[in-house]
């Protein structure tokens, strides 16, 4: 059964601590919080431009841990686009992310067409195992895009996920939804004079 168009479902997955639910609650809500708890899953919504009207953007935050493989098979299923998330302070949270990848690729097949984003997480933080260049050369194998990112501090939160839906090809998507920032339309059917240049 064909999903609704005027969805568009992100999926968030990486190890266990690596703040996947502080980038989620830092996008939907602006807030942080200090304390680790550990999500089974959760479903959080906004309202998105898309096209020349409005969509929901359903953001689901995974599981850290492998003990839910066949909620992460349905979600991988019912995912448009993945963010991938490793923290920069552990390199094992990095090579977690290979069988998920794997996966994504097994499921949705065409990894081209799929939107995916690496991301390095807690930037911030002065204890690295990773430097940026290694996320670079892992998004670079993978053929997808790379951003590092802290929850904490707010730094490219919102422009990942913008990121993410620029990488959407099938239809235009923005985090704006007041007609104040329009991109160039690949579609021109129905569209002239539906944008306004401020």
């Amino acid at each position: 059964m064909p999903e609704p168009s005027n969805d568009y479902r992100v999926v968030v997955f990486g190890a266990a601590g690596v703040g996947k639910s502080s980038l989620v609650l830092r996008f939907v809500r602006g807030t942080f919080r200090e304390a680790y708890v550990p999500t089974v899953e959760d479903t959080y919504q906004q309202v998105i431009g898309c096209d020349t009207s409005v969509c929901t953007l359903h953001v689901t935050d995974t599981a850290g841990s492998h003990q839910f493989p066949a909620m992460r098979r349905l979600s991988i299923s019912k995912g448009h686009a993945f963010i991938l998330v490793y923290s920069v302070t552990s390199r094992q949270s990095m090579e977690e992310l290979q069988p998920i990848y794997e996966q994504i690729c097994q499921i949705k097949g065409d990894i081209r067409k799929t939107p995916i984003m690496l991301v390095g997480n807690k930037s911030d933080e002065s204890q690295r195992e990773l430097d940026a260049l290694e996320g670079e050369a892992l998004a670079g194998k993978w053929k997808c895009s790379f951003m590092e990112t802290s929850a904490k501090m707010n730094y490219n939160v919102q422009e990942l996920f913008q990121e993410l839906l620029n990488l959407e090809k099938r239809r235009t998507l923005s985090l704006q939804v007041d007609g104040k920032k329009c991109k160039q339309q690949q579609k021109k059917d129905k569209l002239s004079g539906q944008c306004s240049v401020m």
